[in-house]
């Protein structure tokens, strides 16, 4: 606490004072949530110090992903930098707290037993708990007829091999509300194609209009991904009777499902007085759907839809405040509000990509190690000290087919070639984050070729999109690289979910390089090689759920770089977040 202040430090509130400063000093803190805080108490009159620490903590907690603060848990959840401060009695704590204006009627914050909100948080977990508990009180949806229902299962999931796809299917065929979890390759796609087809053709017997369908996911990219892997599969396996039934459809993100608003960012066309028209709504990968989002698809949902939750819950939870998908399965499915559809089988991975994902699901930390340590040629555990040159003969190759192919104005083989390999890291700064890695990849470049790419812009740029620009047709999750036209102009071709689209850069404006991308941004997309980059053993985001995520982004190879001591950290590690979702939902406080 008698360390030197640097004036300098854009995460120390210089004017802090008492508690929150000794807490910000400690880095507990950063200057932000002291802020909040700061002006949250000054406008409400309240100088408890207790008070304003927990908003402080509020903040923090919601910068982390968290919805809420639980007092019970805050002091292990910071460790060792909390170690030596002096924390409020957790019972004068709560009564500070229940006796403060900040939680008077239309305040800032609400306390829910042991659990601190901002108001928001509180009102969008409550929205979500009320609607989920009325779909599930919905009555069963009429089945036209048994039999057809029936045979249509034996058909599109025949034999032995679809068992978990066919009971998951029929599950979701006889309730309005289904959540169809599983890992990479166990067949949700399948499931879900079969699915429609088995509604479309319930509906035709029934005498009832083509239903409306809703494909949806979080990201451009996702979307994209979900559209063509249910064509796929209906091409493949279903009949054209089946293809016919179901009509055209076009997988959106979320934002685009529900209409942007100019006016709000958080508030959509379809609302609760405007519904949206459609009959079936899929969203795919749910983990990555925050909080906000799920409210504001439930408000927008018709009550007598089907609704289709599609994830992975031990993949990572969304950049944004909530961990939706975990906590609809521990409150909705285990709490017998609706069936599980669960697939636990992988088909997708070769044994030692499918046999590492699976021991880092489930802890096996000798596991793990033993198949990275295998001399399969699917995965590469890389120890070196300096792993530089082993990742500059690994990397360049595809970087330079990338840059090779948009010279000579080859859209079709630049893009493949970006999809030939991921570059995964956990952070964005730092020796093992994206930004540094992306100017070592640049520097290579520049060795290979004597380039000195002092332009942006360069041939062969590798971009991903981070924002939605609904004015340019391109989402979060799109990448692109840039190409040079036979008139030698550069221009960028963005692969989105709506086709190939073509920009001049300075068009674009959310964008950044893509030799390196965060494993949280990697989600919902795959390449055939993924090189993932351990953190250090200090770092935060060291999760078990961090490593599932970058390792099952691959489909034929994957590296890891890193120490054995980081692997083990990281599967002792749980990326959990506080919410009250599941409690909720189960009854509990």
């Amino acid at each position: 606490m008698t360390a030197t202040v640097d004036e300098f430090d854009s995460t120390l509130a210089l004017a802090a004072t008492g508690i929150l400063r000794d807490f910000n000093r400690a880095g507990v803190i950063l200057a932000a949530d002291v802020h909040v805080a700061s002006r949250l108490t000054k406008l409400l009159a309240e100088s408890n110090e207790s008070v304003a620490l927990a908003c402080a903590l509020v903040a923090r907690a919601v910068r982390a992903g968290s919805v809420c603060l639980d007092l019970t848990e805050v002091r292990d959840e910071v460790g060792d930098d909390g170690a030596e401060l002096t924390w409020p009695d957790l019972d004068g704590w709560l009564v500070a707290l229940a006796a403060s204006p900040l939680l008077a009627a239309s305040h800032p914050l609400h306390l829910e037993g042991t659990r601190l909100y901002f108001d928001r948080y509180w009102r969008e977990e409550e929205q979500v708990e009320l609607d989920l508990r009325r779909r599930a009180g919905r009555a069963a949806p009429d089945i036209a007829d048994e039999a057809a229902l029936l045979a249509g299962l034996d058909r599109l999931f025949p034999g032995t091999p679809y068992i978990e796809q066919r009971t998951a299917a029929e599950t979701a065929a006889r309730q309005p509300t289904t959540v169809l979890t599983g890992g990479p390759g166990t067949g949700k796609t399948t499931t879900v194609a079969g699915l429609l087809a088995l509604l479309a053709e319930q509906a035709e017997i029934a005498g009832d209009r083509r239903p409306r369908i809703a494909l949806t996911a979080p990201t451009g990219k996702a979307a994209g991904r979900l559209e063509e892997a249910v064509r796929r599969e209906m091409s493949e396996r279903l009949t054209p009777k089946d293809t016919d039934r179901l009509g055209e459809f076009h997988a959106r993100t979320l934002h685009m499902l529900l209409g942007g608003r100019p006016d709000s960012s958080t508030r959509f066309r379809h609302d609760r007085d405007n519904r949206l028209p459609h009959d079936i709504i899929v969203v795919d990968e749910t983990s990555m759907v925050s909080l906000t989002m799920m409210a504001r698809l439930l408000e927008a949902v018709r009550p007598e839809a089907r609704l289709i939750l599609v994830g992975d819950p031990d993949q990572l939870a969304s950049i944004e405040a909530g961990a939706v998908l975990a906590d609809l399965v521990e409150g909705l499915v285990a709490g017998g509000h609706i069936e599980a559809a669960k697939l636990r089988t992988s088909h997708r991975f070769g044994s030692e990509i499918g046999d590492l994902a699976l021991a880092v699901r489930e802890d096996r930390a000798d596991d793990v190690l033993a198949v990275l340590r295998s001399s399969g040629g699917r995965v590469h555990f890389v120890e070196d000290d300096d792993p530089r040159e082993t990742l500059r003969s690994a990397l360049l190759p595809d970087v330079l087919a990338i840059r090779e192919a948009a010279e000579a104005g080859d859209t079709d083989a630049a893009l493949a070639a970006l999809d030939r390999h991921r570059l995964l890291c956990a952070h964005r700064e730092g020796l093992w984050g994206v930004n540094h890695w992306n100017r070592t990849v640049e520097r290579w470049i520049t060795e290979e070729t004597e380039d000195p790419l002092w332009d942006t812009w360069y041939v062969g740029r590798p971009v991903l999109v981070t924002a939605n620009d609904y004015a340019l047709g391109i989402y979060n999750g799109d990448v692109g690289v840039a190409i040079r036209r036979p008139d030698g102009s550069l221009r960028v071709c963005i692969d989105s979910s709506r086709g190939r689209l073509d920009f001049a850069p300075t068009r674009l404006g959310n964008i950044e390089t893509l030799h390196a991308m965060t494993i949280h941004k990697a989600q919902g997309s795959q390449a055939a090689e993924v090189t993932i980059l351990m953190p250090g053993e200090e770092s935060r985001l060291l999760t078990r759920e961090l490593f599932y995520t970058a390792v099952t982004r691959a489909q034929d190879r994957v590296r890891v770089v890193g120490t054995e001591t980081a692997v083990r950290l990281a599967l002792s590690r749980r990326a959990l977040r506080a919410t009250g979702l599941s409690q909720r939902l189960t009854g509990g406080n």
